[in-house]
Formats: C-alpha cells, structure tokens, sequence
C-alpha cells in the first residue's frame, strides 16, 4: 500500500471529480454541438437565462464557475446568432442584463428535455439507492465547499466565489468543465 504522502492521481478526489465533470459536460455537447451548432459555454449560458429569464454575465460566471472572458465570447456568440439580447442595464452602463430572444428560447425548449434525458441516463447506470446517495453526497460537497444552492443565493452571492486565488481572478486559468 503507498504511504500517504503519495499522491494517487486516479484515487484523488478534485482529479476525479474535475475528470467526471468535464466528461458529463462532453457528453452532453454531443447532444447540441453537431445538431445546434453550440459547445458548452453556450449551453450554460441559454440553461442559465432560460432558468433565471434574465441576468447579468457575471451572474452568470459566478453561477457556472466559467471565467469572464469565456462567459463574453459565448455571449456575443450567442447574441450574433439571435439567441441573446441585452435587456438593460444600470444607468451608468456598467452592468447590463441579458435574456433569452424567442429564438433563443425555442432553442432553449428544444434543449432541455434532450439534456433532462442525457442527465436520466446517466443516472440510471446506479441503482435507485446509490443514485440517490450520489446526488445527496454533491449537495454535501457543494454545502462544505459553500457554493451557492439556490437561484437567489446565485444572485445574491460573491460573484467570483468562494476562494478564488489571486491567480485565479488574473483570468490565468482556464476552466475545461
């Protein structure tokens, strides 16, 4: 048995969990990639508005754990292509909200229920009790780790979150998931 200062990389629970989530994240752009022309900034971005029906970019960095500079290339990606608008803002310009277009909307309509059965898929590869001892052990993490846990907490909360580096708030890390 290795001492326990080694580091097994497959048994060590941020490289795993960081693994698992960028393969769900990837599983599910096969859903919408090909077919929608979108990756996964994008879908976080029209799951996130068509959730909240409008919020700021930060909000939505802060909510999807995506640096600012991704959030902003999905956006404008987003708003050329119809789906996003800006619908307001404060009065000094400095932060705008953005909500779902119609087109945005039917898009985000046609998206969820195929995510909704890629997310039931997945879920069924465990059994009923450890599925739901699964989902009951992230909320426990996500507690521990104080992540938000509601809309409300979402737009109330520290926009860049719990922790961040100095490093991290340069922009010099790039989140994969």
């Amino acid at each position: 048995m290795p001492a326990a200062t080694e580091l097994q990389l497959l048994r060590f629970l941020p490289f795993r969990l960081n693994r698992l989530a960028v393969e769900v994240s990837q599983n599910l752009a096969q859903i919408y990639r090909q077919r929608y022309g979108i990756d996964v900034p994008e879908w976080r971005i029209l799951a996130t508005l068509g959730a909240e029906g409008r919020c700021t970019a930060q909000a939505i960095a802060a909510s999807t754990r995506m640096h600012k500079t991704r959030v902003s290339r999905a956006v404008a990606y987003l708003r050329e292509a119809g789906h996003v608008r800006v619908a307001g803002g404060t009065a000094d310009g400095r932060e705008t909200q953005l909500q779902l277009t119609p087109r945005g909307r039917r898009l985000y309509e046609t998206l969820v229920p195929l995510a909704l059965a890629r997310e039931r898929e997945l879920l069924a590869t465990l059994d009923p009790v450890l599925a739901a001892a699964f989902l009951e052990a992230l909320d426990r993490l996500e507690t521990a780790l104080q992540l938000p846990r509601t809309e409300a907490a979402l737009r109330a909360g520290r926009p860049e979150g719990p922790r961040q580096t100095a490093r991290q708030t340069s922009g010099s890390t790039a989140r994969s998931t």
